[in-house]
Parts: structure tokens; sequence; C-alpha cells
């Protein structure tokens, strides 16, 4: 508003062009950058303004500089970015960040648990270090566990800003196989964690809490719990939860078949005994609709399928940072729990009423 009232005193009092050109570009300058600041405040991506500028965390590194630390236990942990091959799949996919916890870096370097984070679109790898603030969430879980605390991959998902795959093998990439083959293949090897199994898990939000379920449940052999933070009930090709027919055109080749192999409700009704072993939380904002629908449709049904499992409605809460922030943080100590690293109370489940 004063960038627009300065351009209207210019344009008053002085007849230059000059003038009144650069006048005209400052406004629309600045005009952008409040939309974008105005984006920013309700989706809550950048929580401090370092980050919007671009800069780097102080515990950012590369793996050859964090396996040179060795020995030298730190007070946080640090954030890598791998570029993970893709030998399998041929997924052109982004680099990866991983974060790697305190106990990492001991000497006598225990075996740690993986939860892979999913990122949605628009969107990339770092959204879970920048917007999500899942760094900062395992150096607090870590604090309290004498430095250990799961090995954070976060992989890409759809290979462009505003690519979307629904995680599943495509022609817009191979990116099923990509997640549950190469990604667990490259980090074991490169990080020495756990193989995938009883020991893994992932999460995600919006697009990457669709794919979290899906990968859990088409794979319960790799995984041992899932995160769906505000995703919809199967993979779409749009945002809502209908759009059947556009996401059995678009993802699948026309297949009915393959899309019902991917789509949850379907995979539950047939479990038998498949999923005792699977934990799942469910975490949506309340006033998010179709995740919501989501979520009390899927939660009942997983129940039923054996599943121990956890729904979080959050009051008040929209498809933001603000409510997946809190879903990590409120659903690590269920998951460190699911992989083994701490003995799970019903404290764990935090405001679910009555877990499973």
């Amino acid at each position: 508003m004063l960038a627009l009232a300065g351009t209207v005193r210019a344009f008053v009092r002085h007849r230059g062009l000059l003038l009144r050109l650069t006048g005209v570009l400052v406004t629309l300058v600045l005009l952008l950058a409040s939309a974008a600041a105005a984006v920013n405040a309700h989706y809550g991506y950048y929580p401090t303004l370092g980050q919007a500028l671009g800069r780097t965390s102080p515990d950012a590194s590369s793996l050859e500089a964090a396996e040179d630390r060795r020995g030298r236990v730190p007070d946080h942990g640090s954030v890598v970015a791998v570029q993970l091959p893709a030998p399998r799949s041929g997924f052109d996919a982004r680099p990866a960040q991983v974060y790697l916890p305190p106990a990492w870096f001991a000497r006598d370097r225990p075996t740690l648990p993986v939860v892979m984070l999913l990122h949605g679109t628009p969107g990339s790898p770092t959204d879970w270090v920048e917007g999500g603030e899942a760094p900062a969430t395992a150096d607090a879980w870590a604090a309290r566990h004498g430095g250990r605390a799961p090995v954070l991959v976060m992989p890409d998902v759809n290979g462009t800003l505003t690519g979307d795959t629904e995680c599943v093998d495509s022609d817009r990439g191979r990116v099923e196989t990509y997640l549950t083959e190469d990604v667990p293949a490259a980090v074991v090897a490169m990080t020495g964690a756990q193989p995938p199994g009883r020991r893994w898990a992932v999460a995600g939000l919006s697009e990457g809490g669709t794919c979290a379920m899906v990968l859990a449940l088409r794979h319960p052999d790799l995984f041992t719990a899932f995160g769906q933070y505000s995703g919809l009930v199967g993979p779409r090709a749009g945002d809502t939860n209908s759009g059947v027919a556009e996401t059995v055109a678009e993802l699948f080749g026309g297949s009915e078949a393959a899309f019902r192999a991917h789509e949850p409700p379907d995979l539950l009704a047939a479990a038998g005994d498949r999923y005792r072993h699977l934990g799942g939380w469910f975490e949506v904002g309340a006033d998010d609709a179709e995740p919501l629908a989501a979520a009390e449709q899927l939660a009942p049904l997983a129940r039923q399928a054996q599943i121990d499992t956890c729904l979080v409605v959050v009051p008040g809460g929209q498809h933001t940072f603000a409510v997946w922030r809190a879903a990590f943080r409120s659903s690590l100590p269920f998951l460190a729990a699911r992989l083994g690293m701490v003995r799970q109370t019903a404290a764990m489940t935090g405001s679910c009423a009555a877990p499973s």
C-alpha cells in the first residue's frame, strides 16, 4: 500500500517518464512480494526469513563431510543432500535430503532404523527440511534418547516441482519401483542404516501422505508403519477423492484392475491378516474437507484390517505446513515405537482416544 501511494504521488508531482516507470516497477515488485508473503503465511512453508532467503542450515553438510566428522558426536543431527541412484526404476529424481541423527556420528555407530518422508505437489525433497522442520523434530527426539533417532530419508517423488506421479509406476516415471527398490538399497549402502522391513516406516504430506499409505499396504514386507498426513483416499490425478475415471486413464493406462490394486479401501478389504504387524497414523486438519473425508473413511477400515491405527483431527487445521509439522511431531513417538526404538505405551498415541 505504501508503494502504491508513493507511485501515485510520483505521477502527480513528476512528469518524467523514467521516474514514472521506476515507480511502476517498484510497485509491481513489492506487490508480488506481498502476494508471496501472503501465500507463505497461509501455508506456513518458510517459518523464518532466513529460510525464505535460502539461508542454509548450519547443520547442512555433504555425506563425505559427515563421514569425516565420525567420532565426534554433535549436539544436533546433520542434513545431507545425496543423489540416490536409480538402476532399477530409471527414475530421473532430484537429489534427496537425508537427516543423520547425532548417534550416527559415533565411532561405534549404531545401526539405525529409517523413516522415509514424502513431499507433495507442488513440492520438492527439501519441503520436509524447511516447511516441515523434520530435522528439528528429530533433534528434539534424539536429545531425549541419548542422541538416537531414526535416519530420515526425504526422496523425490515427482521429478519436477509441479509433477504428480502419485508414487505409482506409470508413464510419468516408475516411482513405486524407485521408492521400494532403489531408495532402500541406496540408503542402506550410503548410511549403514537397517534394511527395509520391521525397521522402516514411511510417512508423507498431502500427495506424499497418500503415497505413504499405498506403499505400506502394497509392500508390508518393507514397512512397519505409515503416517498419512492430509492425503486422499488413494492415488488421484486431481485434487479430490473423486475423479477415478481420470486417474485410471492417466496413471494406470486405462486399467481398472491396476487402479484397484493401488486403492487403499480395496487393499484393506482383502487384507486378511496381512497387515497385523502394521501401524498407521492419520492426521488431518478439521477444515481440510477432502483429506478429512479420506481419513474418516480409511481409519476405520485400517482398524478392521488389524492395523494399529490412530486418527488425529486438528481443530481449525487446513492444508498447511502448520498441520504437517505438528503431525510429524505427534506421530514420531508412535513411529519410533513401531521401529523398536522405545517401548510403545498408550501415551504415544497422543490425542487418539481409543487406539486399536
